[in-house]
């Protein structure tokens, strides 16, 4: 499915490929993401998307924000909006979807696949509308969660479901609880 001389891009919807990796037990090495998605075509970005809160001093996803700007990703942020819902619940509400649909469509005349690791079944008229110019589109998720993390829709709208519990091995380490008391 994937051939050397594409234009290759890859489209990581931060908080989904997060909450995929996790529900499998691992977390994602983004340093070797890149490496083996480089490996796979002519990577010509590599796009990451991400809500942050506002006014916190500290956020967990700061440092990796960072790291990934200085490594080679177009990190794309905006602020997290924070509400109350109708049961008085603290909720944050962060959705990057229409800024990685027209960085998507943007890059679409100068691609040959695009790879978007994202299980919402809210893609799958930007996945159309990427066939439509000629792209070839991959998706990467996991069926392998309880819930599955991607929408069966999306699903059968990509050209190709990349398993993401398969790239565990090329792109995983184990997550860093389990780091900090091994190495402890």
């Amino acid at each position: 499915m994937f051939y050397k001389d594409d234009r290759l891009a890859i489209f990581i919807d931060g908080a989904n490929l997060y909450a995929s990796a996790k529900a499998l037990g691992f977390d994602i090495d983004y340093k070797l993401l890149r490496q083996e998605f480089d490996r796979r075509g002519k990577l010509m970005r590599a796009y990451y998307y991400t809500a942050l809160m506002e006014g916190e001093d500290y956020s967990p996803i700061r440092p990796l924000v960072d790291w990934l700007h200085y490594n080679g990703y177009c990190v794309v942020t905006k602020p997290a909006k924070e509400y109350t819902d109708t049961l008085g619940r603290r909720k944050v509400k962060g959705n990057m979807d229409i800024e990685l649909t027209i960085d998507a469509m943007q890059l679409a005349p100068r691609l040959d696949h695009a790879v978007l690791f994202s299980g919402d079944g809210d893609f799958k008229p930007l996945i159309e509308a990427l066939q439509r110019q000629g792209v070839r589109v991959s998706v990467v998720s996991t069926i392998r969660s309880q819930p599955p993390m991607i929408a069966d829709d999306l699903r059968r709208q990509a050209d190709n479901f990349i398993e993401l519990d398969a790239l565990r091995d090329i792109v995983g380490r184990p997550p860093r609880e389990q780091q900090a008391s091994s190495e402890g």
